[in-house]
């Protein structure tokens, strides 16, 4: 299936990712036609899931354009820790988010909007154990499997990537 060629995706990655929050989507986009790009701090280097699933990445945050995306996809596990520590990183979700592009995350990956600052006002979801960072980040939060409020889209746990996928596949195809 190609619904989704001529897509841009970047999924972030660090150490200590959460191996379903990384591998599901980029599978699901991979298998939709898109084209994904891997983004963490150091291009070539191999990360580990909490698990030790390894995963390279392709390139570093800095060497992304928002302009050449039409997302971003934030996967959980303690990686966000280290995502949100990188102002490249930050500086890239935060202007995808401003062009209205896609900027999704699930589970602990609600840290890296909250050090964004992209969350005031806006409907979105997270593990329960980061629901205060996000309310005190200014989120309307609410405990569903999957919040869309416009072009951020939010999950909760792994249980919840089928509805995370479907909201992301769905964003997607109404991109021009």
């Amino acid at each position: 299936m190609d619904e989704l060629q001529g897509k841009k995706i970047v999924v972030l990655l660090e150490e200590l990712y959460n191996e379903q929050e990384y591998w599901y989507p980029k599978i699901r986009l991979l298998e939709a036609g898109a084209e994904v790009v891997t983004a963490s701090a150091e291009a070539g280097k191999t990360y580990h899931s909490k698990v030790g699933l390894p995963a390279k990445a392709d390139v570093t945050y800095g060497q992304l354009h928002a302009s050449d995306l039409d997302g971003v996809i934030i996967p959980g596990g303690f990686a966000p820790d280290f995502m949100r520590r990188s102002p490249d990183c930050l500086k890239l979700v935060k202007t995808l988010f401003e062009q209205g592009k896609l900027v999704a995350f699930i589970c602990h990956a609600g840290w890296v909007a909250v050090s964004a600052g992209i969350l005031k006002g806006k409907q979105a979801t997270s593990f329960s154990g980061i629901k205060d960072d996000m309310v005190n980040a200014g989120a309307l939060w609410r405990d569903a499997a999957v919040v869309q409020d416009g072009n951020l889209i939010s999950s909760r746990t792994p249980a919840d990537l089928p509805a995370f996928m479907r909201a992301i596949m769905a964003f997607l195809k109404t991109l021009a």
